[in-house]
């Protein structure tokens, strides 16, 4: 089981901050395909993977990073300063 952490926008879009899911996938680009074919919610909030940043278990990677051990995957638009 992984947790799922969606933050602004993205938890706009799919109704919900978080979820634990029980996936095969291998990287965080299958997670994301996995959670695309759920809901048209999931689709939308996923359609444009440059819009958003990923953190696996805290730490911001890339979507082609690797699931296995991880307990954690979080998803949320870029940083802004000011």
């Amino acid at each position: 089981m992984i947790e799922i952490l969606y933050f602004a926008w993205v938890r706009e879009r799919i109704g919900l901050p978080r979820e634990r899911v029980d996936t095969r996938a291998a990287t965080v680009a299958d997670l994301v395909e996995e959670l695309k074919l759920r809901e048209a919610r999931y689709a939308a909030a996923f359609a444009d993977l440059s819009a958003l940043r990923v953190a696996v278990d805290q730490d911001l990677t890339d979507f082609d990073a690797p699931l296995a051990g991880v307990r954690e995957v979080a998803f949320f638009p870029p940083m802004t300063g000011g």
